[in-house]
């Protein structure tokens, strides 16, 4: 009977412990890196009154980069990971006259730099859905000139990103994800061409992302 017992114990636990190990979708765990290209829009923000009589309020463009990141993926479903980006876009405006303030000369949206965590749910074994946050820098390229002298400066902006997106695994060690995110701008700084920067002051600029992206999970 003893001999019986620590059979049917034996067999139980050989057959248990793959579907305990199959609890933790190895799917969305570890290292990845991500190509991203997408619709970048570029604005002043709900504070800030610009209304200058002129179509230059915002800048749309192509949003072009890449991204690395790390995730784990729990025994309950959720996915927790941190990331971080670089991208630049093809969002510029055409107005060459004299400015004071974004969306009254030329500007250029420049690099934009993004690190931050994420948390998902799997929905299935391959598609998880997740919601995004963390900090964002950008860099707008603002040509400003009348009659006497040109300038060339770049305006050094700090914010917040916050977004939601669906993440889907097309094979064992790729994905592709569709997302939206939002960042909001609410300190900047001058950086001149001679190195110095200005001290930072208060501003208001938006941005609306919509990104498709494709990757490689290690």
């Amino acid at each position: 009977m003893r001999k019986i017992t620590a059979a049917l114990l034996l067999a139980t636990a050989t057959a248990a412990t793959p579907a305990l190990a199959q609890e933790v979708n190895p799917t969305f765990t570890g290292p990845r890196v991500e190509g991203t290209i997408g619709y970048d829009h570029v604005g002043a923000g709900s504070s800030v009154n610009n209304n200058n009589g002129q179509d230059d309020q915002s800048i749309d463009g192509l949003l072009y980069g890449g991204g690395i990141g790390y995730d784990i993926a729990t025994s309950s479903g959720i996915v927790l990971g941190a990331e971080a980006e670089i991208t630049g876009s093809t969002a510029k405006s055409q107005r060459r006259d004299y400015t004071a303030d974004f969306g009254f000369g030329r500007v250029k949206q420049g690099r934009d730099l993004y690190v931050g965590a994420r948390a998902g749910v799997l929905v299935s074994p391959t598609t998880m859905v997740y919601a995004k946050g963390g900090y964002t820098n950008a860099r707008l390229n603002v040509l400003a000139g009348d009659t006497q002298q040109t300038t060339d400066t770049d305006f050094n902006l700090d914010g917040w990103r916050a977004g939601a997106g669906v993440e889907h695994a097309v094979g064992e060690h790729s994905y592709i994800k569709a997302e939206y995110r939002y960042s909001n701008y609410g300190r900047g700084a001058v950086d001149y061409a001679n190195g110095a920067q200005s001290s930072k002051f208060d501003i208001d600029t938006d941005k609306h992302q919509a990104v498709v992206s494709y990757g490689f999970r290690f």
